[in-house]
């Protein structure tokens, strides 16, 4: 049984580097996926100045306008800004990108079928490709109207109870709904009954500045309607999720167990009103503990593992991993597993361990592009009204990533991510009440921040937060409640030139 972990108190970032090299760390804070070369006390240190908060906001900070380093991509002025390769690719790599893409945006199709490559969809499923959910790799979008798919957007469900994980502290534990599976899927085969239809109302909820400005935020209620297979559980949990947007995932999934942890700070030892903590999760992958980074609750803990699950949750399509053809049907849904499945001919999984490998490239190397405006005057107030409101407390802005031979494209880069992958209290009003492996109903894990600026650009909208509620950056920050109470609040009573000049610093991401 691995060792259970629990923290009382930040730790340096070169305390927590000393200890992830040693053998008694515990499992589930290594970097099992990484092939890395431990830090030596002078780098920890070296890494620790080059990341520290600014003390001069009247000029950019050294390759500030580089958010991923040398992996940073030249920006676009289209809808392709998302979708270019990590600028340090090797040419050879190129092809792998390529591959992965087109694997990333295949339209799969039922069983049976002559184009046996690409069978195997469903039955039940909320979208043919992962491209149709990450549309040009940006964000999803909340239906518009009632004649609008939700695409982009599903419901998660779990109960309470089942085993849980006895190596994991404070881990809830919850098992899938016993008609519906851990997720909703809103489409299906023909032949098979669709699980649900997604209806979303909202209530405005007016929110006045100081400036006598009223901001209207909406506060949705979520229902699933038309159910194809009978009523839910008593004790159903929903929650929402709209699809995150894919760049810079390779390098936050080589950011060093032991810098996010430096943050960690579960008993709020120091405080100042932030009590961050690491979701623990276990992986299918390593067959092991593991801190999670990817999801909005930090659910996965590898980006080939969280593309697995999105096959076979999304789109209904098993591979190694999550070998079950019949992807999230449960047991009492027997017309859609005794169903014919892709997995009937010589792949054995309807996506192979090579094709999940090109799709976890792909993912890995979707490149971040470069600032924008990081030296006007405003962007630089805005900057400072960033951190003295305590926005950078858990929007951590810079992390030195992993040395790894193997990852050169991911290696030893000073990247600028603006989040600390930790599980944050976020206030009853965007609580969801459905817990996550460690995470609770109102903890969420700190979005990154880069690019956030060029979501309209992207994906023709500016909607935000987990399920899209906000409809602007200043309405976002709006919801925050929690740990985050204190700096919404700040925000909502500054001068509106400050207000103004941190959005527009957020713009610039």
């Amino acid at each position: 049984m691995h060792r259970k972990w629990t923290k009382a108190s930040k730790l340096s970032i070169v305390a927590v580097a000393a200890l992830a090299a040693t053998p008694s760390f515990p499992t589930e804070l290594q970097d099992l996926h990484l092939n890395f070369q431990p830090r030596t006390e002078d780098e920890a240190a070296r890494i620790a100045d080059v990341t520290a908060a600014p003390e001069d906001f009247s000029v950019p900070q050294r390759f500030e306008d580089l958010p991923a380093g040398e992996a940073t991509v030249r920006l676009r002025a289209d809808a392709d800004a998302f979708s270019q390769p990590s600028g340090n690719l090797e040419f050879e790599q190129e092809l792998d990108f390529k591959v992965g893409n087109g694997l990333f945006k295949k339209i799969w199709v039922s069983s049976p079928s002559s184009t046996l490559a690409s069978d195997g969809l469903g039955p039940l499923y909320n979208a043919r490709s992962c491209q149709r959910c990450h549309i040009k790799d940006g964000r999803g979008h909340t239906p518009n109207g009632p004649q609008d798919s939700a695409v982009s957007m599903f419901l998660r469900v779990s109960i309470p109870g089942g085993a849980g994980q006895s190596e994991i502290a404070d881990y809830v534990a919850t098992q899938p709904e016993p008609n519906y599976g851990g997720q909703m899927q809103d489409l299906a085969l023909p032949g098979h009954p669709a699980e649900y239809r997604l209806d979303i109302t909202y209530t405005d909820v007016p929110v006045e500045l100081l400036d006598g400005e009223t901001v209207t935020l909406r506060a949705p209620t979520y229902t699933a309607a038309d159910l194809g297979y009978g009523p839910l559980h008593p004790q159903a949990m929903l929650s929402p999720r709209v699809a995150p947007q894919m760049i810079g995932l390779g390098l936050l999934e080589a950011i060093p167990v032991g810098d996010i942890l430096a943050k960690a700070d579960p008993e709020d030892g120091d405080g100042d009103g932030i009590s961050g903590r690491p979701n623990i999760v276990w992986s299918t992958e390593f067959d092991a503990p593991m801190m999670g980074r990817f999801g909005y609750k930090a659910g996965m803990p590898t980006i080939l593992e969280q593309s697995a699950g999105a096959f076979a949750g999304d789109i209904g399509i098993s591979s190694p991993l999550f070998p079950a053809a019949h992807g999230d049907c449960t047991e009492l849904q027997e017309n859609c597993v005794n169903a014919p499945h892709g997995d009937g001919d010589d792949r054995v999984f309807e996506i192979d361990q090579q094709g999940m490998d090109l799709v976890a490239f792909y993912s890995r190397n979707l490149g971040v592009p470069e600032r924008r405006d990081a030296d006007d005057p405003q962007v630089l107030r805005g900057k400072q009204v960033f951190h003295q409101t305590g926005c950078a407390l858990c929007h951590t802005p810079a992390y030195v990533t992993h040395r790894m031979e193997d990852r050169p494209e991911h290696s030893f880069q000073l990247i600028w991510p603006y989040t600390d992958l930790l599980l944050h209290d976020m206030g009853e009003g965007l609580a969801d009440h459905r817990p996550e492996a460690r995470a609770t109903g109102r903890e969420w894990r700190t979005p990154p921040l880069w690019g956030i600026g060029l979501t309209q650009q992207v994906s023709g909208h500016t909607q935000f937060l987990h399920d899209g509620r906000a409809r602007s950056l200043l309405e976002a920050v709006l919801w925050h409640g929690g740990e985050a109470q204190a700096a919404r609040d700040t925000v909502v009573s500054m001068p509106k030139l400050d207000r103004d000049a941190l959005i527009r610093f957020l713009e610039s991401l």
